[in-house]
């Protein structure tokens, strides 16, 4: 069945479909519609509040929070604001970057409303935060969530006055340990009106925003997301890895108090996260736009339900390729991995042995030991073994990303010569997957789609070209391939952005479900070995180069600068 032609065909529009998933939109000028998102007005408020460094209880951030209480009440907002004590951890840390010891400042959070038609309703809250670290002007962040928050509310109030309070919370001491949201959340009256939370963050100076954690029981939350966003991007996988992970943001605080909420980000440009660079002209407008484009359709959507939606059991959430949105029960998980084994199945019946799909199944195990070792070899010769200064590895993520695809698709053509182009061998190529596929859904059932889908695409492709012929099953098969691995593509990009710097290994994963995906359509090579030799060679002169160059200057002043 394999096909150099088919191959090269799925991997076109694979790239092509990765492309357009990883790609954020381009800014919306500002003679857009009133009621629309522009990222060039937006812009506006980013060059005010990221002209200098303004952590808390500085001249800087005094006069950040002068202007957004001013813009707020220029929006005919109900603007307050709120002072509290800061801890003595958050002191400390303070302390350190000031590099003397001076009396705590107050933390000094905004408040503020846009009164709705019905005031007995749960209002729905736009929170942001405007402090910054030491030594960043922060654009992005949080410039970006706070320009986001002033335009989303800006065009919900040109469209008329929404059915229900939208209010504003704009943190203080959020980057001294979330110090405003916890004095908000702990004492503050206001927030017995709220309903729902959009917060907004970056980690970043651009990419595709990303809808990446919600309170539990998300179920009927997510059904108006879908409805109501536009170009979404978000994942219950992201959402599950999240809630994993020591990070934190003001929702955080807010979740464990039962909050309903959303938590939008971008963290692409890793290099500018709470960089001195991190300037107005460092940011992506695309990036700007992509995030205040999905905050306007949620919150307008939200502030006008007629009730905000209850809890509900969490669904499995993903986009498709940041084009549309696909939901379901996590059940139905079971149904999708139990096609694609029936599928992968009948492709194989009286037409192969033990033996091939023993030998598949081994092989595929093999892609995946070989590729994560290579991936951690590859990596720590890059510098990433021992004490490492994030900053720096976060400045070299591309460099790192095309590190890992190199070494991927090393380890693919590693394997691939190999193993036989039997569909026997194909079909236990899948086995493995569709076991941690079945583990998955049983531990995390929100988390299995990413084998779930792509395995009975592939299986029922391979069934297609048993029973329906030899043209038709190419064609099914190349569709498979170009939607399984074009997803993998995105979904490992977005991965090493998030944890590539210290956990490269995981993108073992996403190859072997596209290595899956490609083997019926990609023939073995004599030449494999010396052309993944010479990847090889390639991705490890990459690694020295990230290894051997000076800290980039990208690197956040209050971090030790060393190598």
């Amino acid at each position: 069945m394999t096909r150099w032609w088919a191959a090269l065909i799925a991997l076109a529009g694979a790239v092509i479909l990765a492309i357009v998933a990883t790609t954020p939109p381009g800014p919306v000028s500002a003679d857009a519609p009133a009621t629309d998102f522009s990222a060039v007005r937006a812009m506006a408020d980013i060059r005010v509040v990221g002209r200098a460094p303004h952590p808390t209880g500085s001249v800087q951030d005094a006069r950040v929070r002068a202007y957004l209480i001013a813009r707020l009440k220029g929006l005919g907002l109900e603007v307050a604001t709120a002072t509290g004590t800061m801890s003595p951890q958050a002191k400390k840390r303070l302390d350190g970057w000031r590099k003397t010891i001076e009396p705590a400042p107050p933390l000094t959070n905004i408040v503020a409303i846009l009164p709705g038609r019905d005031r007995t309703q749960p209002a729905v809250l736009l929170m942001a935060h405007h402090d910054s670290v030491w030594g960043s002007p922060a654009a992005a962040d949080d410039g970006a969530g706070l320009a986001s928050v002033l335009e989303t509310i800006r065009a919900i109030k040109a469209g008329g006055q929404p059915r229900r309070d939208l209010m504003v919370l704009l943190t203080d001491g959020e980057e001294l340990g979330l110090e405003g949201a916890n004095a908000f959340f702990a004492t503050d009256p206001r927030r017995a009106h709220i309903g729902v939370i959009v917060n907004l963050e970056t980690r970043g100076g651009g990419g595709r925003a990303t809808m990446f954690e919600t309170g539990s029981d998300n179920g009927a939350m997510m059904d108006l997301f879908g409805r109501a966003v536009r170009r979404p991007v978000s994942t219950s996988l992201s959402v599950f890895i999240y809630k994993k992970l020591p990070n934190s943001t003001d929702l955080t605080v807010a979740k464990k108090l039962g909050y309903p909420g959303f938590n939008f980000a971008f963290i692409g440009r890793a290099g500018l996260y709470h960089s001195p660079l991190a300037t107005p002209e460092a940011l992506d407008q695309g990036a700007l736009q992509d995030m205040g484009r999905q905050t306007l359709d949620l919150t307008r959507a939200l502030a006008d339900a007629p009730t905000l939606p209850g809890r509900a059991a969490d669904r499995t959430f993903f986009d498709a390729y940041g084009l549309a949105f696909v939901s379901y029960p996590a059940a139905l998980g079971w149904l999708f991995l139990v096609l694609g084994a029936l599928s992968y199945a009948a492709a194989t019946w009286r037409r192969a042995t033990v033996g091939e799909v023993a030998k598949g199944a081994g092989m595929l195990l093999a892609l995946i030991v070989v590729a994560m070792a290579g991936l951690y070899i590859v990596n720590g010769i890059s510098g990433g073994w021992g004490k490492v200064n994030y900053y720096d590895r976060l400045a070299a993520i591309p460099r790192l990303q095309i590190q890992a695809l190199l070494v991927c698709l090393a380890a693919f053509l590693t394997i691939r010569r190999w193993l036989p182009s039997r569909v026997g061998s194909i079909a236990g190529a899948a086995i493995p997957l569709l076991v941690l596929g079945v583990v998955m859904q049983v531990a995390a059932p929100t988390a299995s789609y990413p084998f779930a889908i792509p395995l009975m695409l592939g299986g029922v492709a391979l069934a297609i070209d048993r029973y329906a012929g030899r043209s038709v099953g190419i064609a099914a098969t190349i569709v498979a391939a170009m939607l399984g691995v074009g997803y993998m593509l995105g979904f490992a990009f977005f991965l090493l952005q998030a944890v590539g710097p210290g956990m490269p290994m995981v993108a073992a994963i996403p190859l072997a479900i596209s290595a899956v995906l490609l083997l019926p359509l990609m023939p073995a090579s004599r030449r494999a070995l010396m052309v993944a030799s010479a990847l090889l060679v390639v991705a490890t002169g990459i690694a020295l180069w990230v290894l051997l160059d000076p800290v980039a200057p990208s690197a956040a002043t209050y971090n030790d600068t060393k190598k």
